[in-house]
């Protein structure tokens, strides 16, 4: 009689640690589910690769995972300060008057421009 609970409690063993390592290895794919991210599916198979390399590049997937908010993207802010945002034109506008200026002037003078800009650059 004891051996079959021996025998029972093995296979009930066996049965709970496969399954357990499946869910455990699918938390990356569950939170990628729970926040709409866009390589799911990418996710779902990498965390099945990673069981056959005994769970190597699963931390990578759990990042990959949680770096992506439906809300917020990837997290990464594109929108330029305000106050930034005059500075920036008037740059740009300094910019395109010496490009014009420099594409008005003959070849050679263009040339010795340019290597006297890139000489004080590597000044600064």
């Amino acid at each position: 009689m004891l051996d079959y609970l021996a025998l029972a409690t093995l296979i009930f063993a066996f049965i709970t640690l496969f399954y357990g390592i499946i869910v455990v290895h699918d938390i990356p794919y569950e939170i990628a589910v729970h926040r709409k991210h866009p390589h799911q599916d990418a996710i779902h198979i990498a965390g099945w690769i990673s069981m056959f390399t005994l769970g190597a590049i699963w931390p990578f997937l759990w990042i990959w995972a949680a770096l992506y908010r439906e809300d917020r993207g990837w997290g990464f802010d594109n929108s330029v300060n305000a106050a930034a945002k005059p500075l920036l034109q008037s740059k740009l506008d300094a910019l395109e008057k010496r490009i014009e200026q420099l594409e008005q002037l003959n070849p050679i003078e263009a040339d010795k421009h340019i290597s006297v800009d890139a000489n004080e650059e590597e000044d600064k």
